[in-house]
């Protein structure tokens, strides 16, 4: 790599925050060799996390490491958090307090308006359910002041009970510290880069909560990595998920005690697989997810991943990424939420439904 990565400076910046181990790491940095073949000019690998062990795998373990280490410092005995009702955040908060041994109480959130009982019963539904979540419901599904302080009041009632409880935060908060879970990831990328020898131009992301693309790009430009970071939005537009990630990336800078690593110019975004919205899928992200398992062998989900690679394969198509050679995107995770889209899936035409 031209870019010798400051492991050291990364290092000391995160020892202060306390972790548990949830995941399985390093996670497979994967070629993409069939797909690759539909875009002779590029080469298209894709992170694994996915893989990352805990309750069918995905982002959010690392995320809560750093969560879940400081309910544990605090003597916490139960945790909460909120989510929309096919949230892989709650699926993994609802295992990992079980591995832990927290009591957890999560909140589904009407994000998505739907009847269809794989959609509310299926997937991680199903899941949160098996891992003994206590599961509530939050009619609303845009207003997160609104779920927090349903949230807070639950949190509340708890503790007048007795119990010592903890909240993993999904809205803005001033110490985001699951984004420190992908500033970790950064260095485990670089290191990958530098053992297989890949020089990339782009990473892609999903840009949801924002967590996992301040992280990752922050984490980079503290090693003195300058690769660009391309947030896929899978929740706002472009306008609303830029200041977000860039108030994000400042509240992780002060996190790590450093000065201002990202620049404004460093965060990019991009809403071009957003349509229809948050937890609906496109034509295209639909056909995303078939065309890679049966080129790859892979499973994306429908909410993060698909639409991570679909605005990936658009930006090919349309040639924005004409001089960009070797592409990293990475899986998030999420695979349960195939099943609640069973339907959605099932409507493309080779399925013959």
């Amino acid at each position: 790599m031209n870019q010798t990565p400051d492991f050291d400076r990364l290092d000391r910046a995160l020892a202060k925050w306390p972790r548990v181990t949830l995941t399985h790491t390093p996670t497979p940095l994967e070629h993409l060799p069939r797909l690759s073949a539909h875009y002779p000019a590029h080469s298209l690998m894709l992170k694994r996390d996915d893989c990352t062990g805990l309750a069918m795998g995905g982002n959010k373990a690392r995320q809560l490491e750093f969560y879940l280490g400081e309910a544990q410092v605090q003597g916490c005995d139960t945790v909460l958090s909120t989510g929309a009702v096919q949230s892989n955040y709650m699926r993994m908060l609802a295992a990992a307090a079980a591995k832990l041994g927290f009591e957890c109480h999560i909140q589904l959130e009407t994000r998505v308006k739907s009847n269809d009982t794989d959609y509310l019963e299926s997937g991680n539904v199903l899941l949160d359910k098996l891992f003994g979540a206590h599961i509530h419901s939050f009619a609303e599904g845009e207003d997160e002041h609104g779920a927090d302080k349903k949230l807070k009041q639950i949190a509340d009632q708890l503790a007048a009970d007795g119990k010592q409880p903890y909240i993993v935060p999904l809205a803005p908060v001033e110490q985001p510290k699951g984004a420190l879970g992908y500033a970790l990831a950064a260095r485990e990328l670089a290191e990958q880069f530098m053992q297989q020898g890949i020089e990339p131009d782009m990473i892609v992301v999903g840009s949801g909560s924002g967590l996992t693309h301040a992280g990752l790009l922050t984490g980079f430009r503290t090693l003195g990595m300058s690769i660009p970071v391309i947030g896929m939005c899978v929740r706002r537009p472009v306008e609303a998920q830029y200041p977000r990630i860039l108030s994000t990336c400042r509240k992780v800078e002060r996190m790590l005690g450093l000065e201002e690593v990202v620049k404004e110019f460093d965060i990019e975004v991009s809403d071009l697989a957003l349509a229809p919205g948050y937890g609906q899928v496109s034509q295209k992200v639909v056909q995303t997810i078939q065309d890679v398992a049966a080129l790859e062998g892979i499973l994306l989900d429908p909410v993060y991943s698909a639409k991570t690679v679909a605005g990936t394969l658009m930006m090919l198509e349309s040639g924005m990424l004409e001089d960009k050679n070797n592409i990293v995107m990475i899986h998030t995770g999420g695979t349960p939420a195939l099943f609640a889209y069973r339907k959605q899936i099932l409507s493309l035409p080779e399925f013959g439904l």
